[in-house]
């Protein structure tokens, strides 16, 4: 295509992806900072590099029928987003939600490419999932509609094709369910899933590790200013795995983190949220799955805030880790006007472009989730190399090999987004992932 305009450009995506507005804010992003990169290169200019990646590879659709527990029929729809194996084999997770649709995993597919190349490890970029909603269901629910999903999945997936893993509402229960639904129709045990129990395959560290590697990387973001996250007033949103081992590093670090929520609203503990009132928001959330409003019944200093996010909190740190697009401009602002310095995505795009920019020109420090976020698929990566050596490695050893990826990953932002001294992460994050795709797309030819 040669010199590319950057409103043209997001202009035809548009135009060939209608009603997929994820996706093109994805694609906005992620071309704001590429396109003058390409424009400068002239390798990269006269091969549609940028038209090749918004295409996936495949998209697979398909109908997933089961039977509740009234004995009534269901129906879901189910996807696999194949969107680039430039790299090696596509990975990505399983999104169980009633508001998956095929937009939202092309924006997490496309995103994927990039934090997986932003690993340095062979891994290509994928998602799936389904319109089903595990909330509220029995067991014998969840394992009927595993069991059918897996049926149609099982043909498109395997260890040196596509790997999938977890994501919002599929948690250690559902991968495991559908891994046994795998074994059984492939016939054969192969790392074809990650995030699988400890007994078959799992790995260590992996519920921990998109939270962990999370603060790992903002703490890096700080060293560079000789800073530490020590004595840090944190918000965290969400109550998943993600929002909790962030929560948990944090405290590690010496940090005070006051806030959690769910989709009902928030809590907000001004004394701080310790180990051991995080071990009773485990409970509440991985056992019970209760909302987080029980944790008020239980620690009554704390408040409840519902319907309302926490970015209202003052803090100087906060750590969206709960869902896309959960911070738009309003809310950035608000964030600003409470002292926030830093803002280090947990979850998969949670703050809108709007915010984004705003966060930029206030100075305030930014992480992209494609580069603060890659924690998890960085220890799926490990659990695959585990897997293919049929050997377990230890905890520490995991977590060592975590903190080393996530400091490589901010030393490749750092090289592509530094500039007069200061470093602009989107920029950085963008640049190095896509790099190393093009570059490897550029030599296999015209694929």
């Amino acid at each position: 295509m040669g010199y590319y305009q950057l409103d043209r450009f997001v202009q035809e995506i548009k135009q060939k992806n209608p009603y997929e507005p994820e996706f093109y804010q994805a694609v906005s992003e992620f071309s704001a900072s590429v396109i003058p990169f390409i424009n400068a290169h002239s390798k990269y200019q006269d091969v549609s590099i940028l038209e090749r990646l918004t295409e996936p590879d495949r998209i697979i659709s398909f109908r997933v029928t089961w039977r509740d527990d009234n004995k009534v029929i269901q129906t879901n729809r189910g996807w696999r987003v194949q969107f680039s194996n430039a790299i090696g084999p596509y990975k990505g997770g399983l999104r169980f939600h009633p508001t998956v649709n095929q937009s939202v995993l092309k924006f997490l597919g496309f995103e994927q490419i990039f934090k997986n190349s932003l690993t340095g490890l062979p891994m290509g970029g994928a998602k799936g999932g389904s319109n089903f909603n595990p909330r509220g269901k029995s067991d014998d629910e969840i394992m009927a509609f595993c069991y059918y999903f897996m049926l149609e999945l099982h043909r498109h997936i395997g260890e040196d094709v596509d790997i999938p893993a977890g994501d919002i509402g599929v948690g250690s229960r559902e991968i495991d369910l559908l891994f046994g639904a795998y074994k059984k129709l492939a016939n054969k045990w192969t790392g074809t899933l990650t995030g699988k129990g400890l007994e078959f395959g799992g790995s260590l560290l992996r519920k921990e590790a998109t939270g962990y590697g999370c603060v790992y990387f903002c703490h890096n973001m700080l060293n560079v200013m000789d800073e530490s996250l020590e004595g840090k007033i944190c918000v965290v949103s969400g109550s998943g795995n993600v929002a909790i081992y962030a929560a948990e590093q944090l405290l590690v670090k010496g940090a005070k983190v006051v806030t959690m929520s769910d989709s009902s609203g928030f809590i907000y503990d001004k004394e701080g949220i310790n180990q051991e009132k995080l071990e009773y928001i485990k409970q509440l959330k991985e056992v019970d799955r209760k909302r987080i409003r029980e944790y008020c019944c239980k620690y009554d200093k704390a408040e409840y805030i519902e319907g309302a996010k926490p970015w209202s909190v003052p803090c100087d740190a906060a750590f969206p880790c709960a869902t896309q697009n959960e911070i738009d401009l309003e809310a950035a602002k608000t964030l600003a006007s409470n002292g926030v310095k830093v803002v280090c995505e947990g979850a998969n795009m949670p703050c809108s472009n709007e915010a984004i920019e705003f966060f930029k020109k206030q100075g305030i420090i930014f992480a992209p989730g494609k580069a603060s976020n890659a924690g998890g698929v960085s220890v799926s990566g490990i659990e695959q190399s585990q897997n293919a050596l049929h050997m377990s490695w230890e905890k520490n050893r995991i977590n060592q090999e975590l903190e080393r990826i996530m400091l490589s990953i901010h030393e490749k932002c750092r090289e592509y987004g530094e500039s007069n001294g200061d470093i602009d992460y989107v920029k950085g994050a963008n640049i190095a992932g896509f790099v190393r795709v093009a570059d490897t797309m550029i030599k296999y030819g015209v694929m």
